[in-house]
Parts: structure tokens; C-alpha cells; sequence
């Protein structure tokens, strides 16, 4: 049995409901379970900005929700206004807002950046407090905890869960790897 095959693998596939940057036929796709509030994923980010800067076509970026709320109270609430912010088809932009601004993620300040990202805010507001996008969060989380995900963050490279380090260089080195296997 190869190295490969003792990894844990990603159980819930990449679908439509993902939120994805980059082709579908991407070679790699490099899922990230991440919290918006967790400082390791706030600094695997701009790692990860760059793979998307380098790898262009060749990558397919996914985030999916996984909120520590144990050890950090504010990242329910901040994957629910990234999950209302999807529905406002501007996903992308509330992540990188929030990850850029990990210092504030209370409630005020999340309604704050809708209302910067030209967002319905007072719609988000309302959102977060009726609580409209907890299953969506818990979904992701769940299927998490599936594919072995206990820490943020939590990549996967081509469904194949990684562990080296969330450098750049680490991540590249594996993006590689795994961009020679997928085209034998």
C-alpha cells in the first residue's frame, strides 16, 4: 500500500453547492476546510491567494466552512456572513474581507463589510440573527469531521488529504506532486 493510500481521503466530493474558484477541469483542486477567525488559516491565506496567482487554470480553489467555535466564538457568525454573502452571489469577496480583517469579526463589523462589499446588509443582519445559514455551516463542518478534518486549516489536494506544512513552498512541492500523478 502506497503513502497515498494510508491519507485520508476527501468523503464528500467537490459539487455545485462548493463554493469554487476556477475551472471544474482544473488538474488540482485544493480543497481548504478553514475558520475565519482560526490565525493559522488567516495566515495560510495569502498562501494559498498566491498558489491561485501562480497555478491560474491549473487550479481549482474550494473553502469550505469549519468553524472552531470552541476556541474561537466569532467564526460561526463570520461562516454565516460569508454563506449570506454567497446567497448575494459575492462569496468570494466577503471571505477575503474577512480573512483581511480577522482582528473584527463580531456582529457589527460583519454587517460593516456587507455594507462596504455594496451587500444588502441590513439582510445579513437579520440573517445572522434568525440564524438562516447555521445548516449550511454545520453541512460543511460535518462533512469535515467525515474526511478526518480536526484542525483548521485542513487542505485536501485532489481529494487526498495534506499534511506538510501550508507554505508556499510546501504547497507547491505537493501541488506538483500531485499535478504528475493525475497526469499519468
Amino acid at each position: 500500500m502506497s503513502r497515498r493510500d494510508n491519507r485520508a481521503q476527501l468523503t464528500v466530493p467537490v459539487g455545485p453547492d462548493d463554493h469554487s474558484i476556477g475551472r471544474e477541469d482544473a488538474p488540482l483542486t485544493l480543497v481548504e476546510y478553514g475558520d475565519f477567525q482560526c490565525p493559522h488559516c488567516g495566515r495560510a491565506y495569502p498562501t494559498v491567494k498566491e498558489l491561485q496567482r501562480r497555478l491560474g487554470a491549473q487550479l481549482r480553489f474550494v473553502f469550505r466552512q469549519f468553524p472552531l467555535t470552541m476556541i474561537h466564538p466569532e467564526a460561526e457568525h463570520a461562516a454565516e456572513a460569508a454563506e449570506a454573502a454567497a446567497v448575494q452571489r459575492a462569496f468570494w469577496q466577503m471571505h477575503d474581507r474577512l480573512f483581511e480583517r480577522q482582528f473584527a469579526l463580531d456582529d457589527d463589523h460583519l454587517v460593516e463589510y456587507a455594507d462596504e462589499l455594496g451587500l444588502d446588509s441590513e439582510r445579513i443582519r437579520g440573517e445572522l440573527a434568525a440564524g438562516t445559514y447555521t445548516a449550511n455551516v454545520r453541512e460543511d463542518f460535518m462533512g469535515g469531521i467525515k474526511s478526518g478534518v480536526n484542525g483548521t486549516p485542513t487542505f485536501y489536494i485532489n481529494g487526498v488529504r495534506y499534511d506538510g506544512g501550508y507554505d508556499l513552498e510546501s504547497l507547491l512541492t505537493a501541488l506538483g506532486s500531485a499535478a504528475a500523478v493525475a497526469a499519468t
